[in-house]
């Protein structure tokens, strides 16, 4: 009966793997509830690492080490203390994600670290365990350590730097023959050319993601990488770049359904040539931010039959009303399947949305990014054209200031619809906070409103100071804790 109600439980369990609170909750039902949960928590221990929490996983990862290993590091670790209890589990053995970069960063700012580094890693990489997801930096040899071969031989995700090593590089392409997905991070030179090598040894290569910070890329680089991709041309669905593509690769990718370029220099009005004239037959999702309108348009009206979702962060077009025009049109000319839409968007193409609302009939959340808008007749477009399935909607960063008058004919024109969910968001302080309570209250007890929020840039500025203050009280303490 005890391995069927285990088999029955690890299943639900799992749903919860990604809520961590959730999942902590259940520690302290039984025996039986713990034993599960454990190995789902330490499949990733690495996500969303504050300060206080690496302190303690810090102390469990340490708590691995032998007596004599833990003495040598006490004297430089306050939290370690001479007494210590057996661990009830052998949490290491359940990490499924070796992320190498956040190993070496937690213990790197030790100034004994070098001298037992190896000692720490081989509690990681060893005989007796196998990894899907590696974040692997790029100024550390790893493939001296004994089992590394084995740990790295059935990894599914791999982040790599554009730097990484020869030797590292050479032992993963040797070993690594399963990736699903690749985040490679680009500098501007000194790439490592041999990871094109480790790219066409992957047996069938699913995702892609070329990272960047604010530095120009490596054109020789991306051109070598790009042309690596051809092999994986139709299994790759999810490809995202903060950098120009430098050939026709994205033209191969006949079974696409992601793409996300965001590039990073705002001011530059460089056309991208290599996404122009481009058919995506499958493409289902594009995330675009600061591509010059004209191949932006191209790539929509060639690749717009499946396009659900579009996000459009264009700064270039929303600087332009004509731009802005062009891009609303070739989206309701070219998209009939949309049901998801972010965008900027200027107040004289009132009429070009509303063309939109009535061409994208599928469309069911709209959020949109204006300097300024007429609130009146954008309430009255939006309910008197939207779809029947269109009922969220989110605006955000107008300078002048909304009315209540203006929300009131908006939630009247709204009756007898499905209730909405309105976000909104300006650059103003609302002055009438009671009324506009009231009002929603009013409204959300006529049925006609669900949820409603509004917050201001006084709000924002607030919550952001005092977050600040918050996770400055944390650092300061942690130091504190750590170097005491």
């Amino acid at each position: 009966m005890s391995i069927l109600y285990r088999d029955i439980l690890y299943p639900i369990l799992e749903e919860l793997q990604y809520d961590e609170k959730s999942l902590a909750s259940c520690f302290k039902v039984s025996k039986t509830w713990c034993e599960i949960v454990i190995p789902i928590l330490w499949r990733n221990p690495w996500e969303h690492l504050t300060l206080g929490k690496k302190e303690l996983l810090l102390k469990v990862i340490i708590s691995h080490l032998s007596d004599e290993e833990r003495t040598n590091l006490s004297q430089h670790f306050s939290f370690i203390t001479k007494s210590h209890k057996k661990l009830l589990f052998n949490y290491i053995s359940y990490c499924r994600h070796l992320n190498l970069e956040i190993i070496e960063d937690m213990f790197i700012i030790h100034n004994q670290y070098m001298g037992i580094r190896n000692n720490i890693l081989k509690l990681f990489i060893n005989k007796n365990v196998k990894y899907t997801h590696l974040y692997i930096p790029g100024y550390y040899d790893y493939h001296l350590i004994p089992g590394t071969e084995r740990c790295f031989s059935e990894i599914k995700f791999l982040k790599c730097n554009g730097r990484v090593n020869d030797k590292n590089l050479i032992m993963l392409t040797k070993v690594c023959k399963s990736i699903k997905e690749l985040q490679l991070f680009l500098y501007e030179c000194s790439n490592n050319h041999g990871i094109s090598k480790l790219i066409e040894s992957q047996e069938s290569l699913y995702e892609i993601s070329f990272l960047n910070t604010y530095s120009p890329c490596d054109v020789l680089f991306c051109k070598v990488i790009e042309n690596s991709l051809i092999k994986h041309a139709n299994t790759i669905q999810y490809f995202n770049t903060c950098v120009q593509p430098q050939t026709q690769i994205l033209a191969s990718f006949v079974n696409l359904k992601t793409l996300i370029l965001k590039y990073n220099y705002e001011f530059d009005r460089c056309r991208w040539y290599y996404i122009e004239n481009v058919s995506l037959p499958s493409l289902q999702f594009l995330d675009a931010n600061t591509i010059n309108t004209e191949s932006l348009t191209s790539l929509i009206k060639n690749s717009g039959e499946k396009l659900t979702k579009i996000r459009i962060f264009n700064s270039l077009a929303f600087s332009n009303v004509d731009n802005n025009k062009k891009i609303i049109q070739a989206i309701y000319q070219s998209c009939p399947n949309l049901k998801y839409l972010e965008l900027y968007y200027k107040d004289s193409n009132i009429l070009e949305l509303e063309k939109l609302l009535i061409k994208c009939q599928y469309l069911n959340k709209l959020e949109i990014c204006s300097e300024s808008i007429n609130w009146n007749r954008l309430f009255n477009i939006l309910a008197i054209s939207s779809p029947p399935n269109l009922f969220k909607f989110k605006i955000y960063f107008p300078v002048n200031k909304l009315k209540l008058d203006s929300l009131k004919l908006f939630f009247d024109n709204w009756k007898g619809r499905h209730p909405m969910s309105l976000i909104i968001g300006t650059e103003n302080n609302f002055t009438y906070k009671n009324q506009l309570n009231n009002l929603i209250n009013n409204y959300k007890a006529k049925g006609v409103v669900n949820d409603f929020t509004y917050y201001d840039s006084e709000t924002k500025a607030k919550n952001v100071v005092k977050d600040l203050k918050s996770k400055t009280v944390d650092i300061f303490n942690g130091f504190k804790k750590l170097f005491n």
